[in-house]
């Protein structure tokens, strides 16, 4: 069975989507194209590369951590750093984001990945947020409007992008004039809207329209009560970023979604614990991989198609791209 899959971002906890991943296989899917914001965007990026399920498991295990959040273990200890003050000031963000973006590119090269002309038309696409002209991106097909060809854009550099968590990483820039892009979790987290129009195929002929099921992967559940300790500006401004991505985690999952989210408890692992055990590693890793399988046990195409019927006559207007 062949779905169309959107992966919402959350920072470390999107560990949880490779459970998930590896249980929807099991249950035999087949991801046809794949969208995501983050670290969403990560899984949705290995995923048009060609990696499975039980493959991406073996990439969590080996993952530096500490190394992709610019060498701090979490952002709270980062904060006192004169180093991480430095690059705040100087280039907006308290580390840098070449260690993730070069991991990410090491494992797409993998596969022979390098750029979004090395993956089928449409494949892929991940969400950033441009906050120079406060815009949200979807990448690549926004890439010409910025006089980028796509095909010639690295797939590393969009997910980068996508996964610049405000302030905590310095963020990209894009284009001649150089726009600002910084985490798609802003402005769409979870932008299970994306392919809605592309399936919404006319029927024809007295034939059903052609759909291919949209399933998304939502990371959901309370974070880590235990209070910030803040003590200075960076350390406040670390928190404020924080709780606004970490907040929408805790929405109401809309009625009208719920047939087609696979909902996945986070354990109250935080956005920025870069500093996790391999214990709540695989804690994570198997939460996904549960909320998978009791999604996918019950789930059928039929259900789907008659809820999606429902769905689209309900339908709030989508948000809207780029002008």
């Amino acid at each position: 069975m062949r779905i169309h899959a959107v992966f919402e971002g959350g920072g470390v906890k999107g560990i949880a989507l490779a459970g998930a991943v590896r249980a929807a296989e099991e249950s035999g899917v087949q991801f046809d194209r794949v969208a995501g914001t983050s670290s969403g965007a990560i899984v949705a990026s290995l995923i048009a590369a060609g990696y499975r399920g039980e493959e991406l498991r073996d990439i969590i295990e080996k993952a530096p951590f500490p190394k992709l959040a610019g060498g701090a273990a979490d952002a709270r200890s980062g904060c006192k750093g004169i180093v991480p003050l430095m690059r705040f000031l100087l280039r907006k963000g308290l580390f840098s984001a070449k260690p993730l973006e070069d991991w990410i590119s090491g494992l797409l090269a993998a596969k022979g990945v390098r750029t979004f002309g090395d993956l089928p038309a449409g494949r892929l696409r991940v969400v950033a947020s441009d906050i120079t002209d406060g815009r949200m991106l979807v990448l690549p097909d926004d890439l010409p409007k910025y006089g980028l060809v796509a095909d010639a854009f690295p797939v590393a550099r969009a997910v980068r992008m996508s996964a610049g968590i405000p302030y905590f990483y310095e963020p990209a820039t894009l284009g001649e004039k150089r726009n600002v892009v910084v985490d798609g979790g802003l402005l769409s987290n979870f932008p299970l809207w994306l392919f809605d129009r592309e399936n919404d195929v006319p029927a024809k002929a007295g034939l059903p329209a052609k759909r291919v099921p949209v399933i998304g992967f939502q990371l959901v559940g309370k974070n880590d009560q235990t209070p910030r300790r803040i003590t200075g500006p960076l350390t406040m401004l670390h928190a404020l970023v924080a709780t606004m991505l970490e907040a929408r985690d805790e929405r109401y999952i809309e009625q009208t979604n719920r047939f087609r989210t696979v909902k996945i408890p986070t354990l109250g692992v935080r956005t920025t614990a870069f500093d996790l055990p391999r214990e709540t590693v695989l804690r994570l890793y198997q939460s996904g991989y549960d909320a998978g399988k009791r999604f996918f046990g019950r789930w059928s195409l039929a259900g789907y198609q008659k809820s999606y019927d429902l769905f689209v006559a309900a339908r709030k207007p989508e948000p809207k791209m780029m002008a």
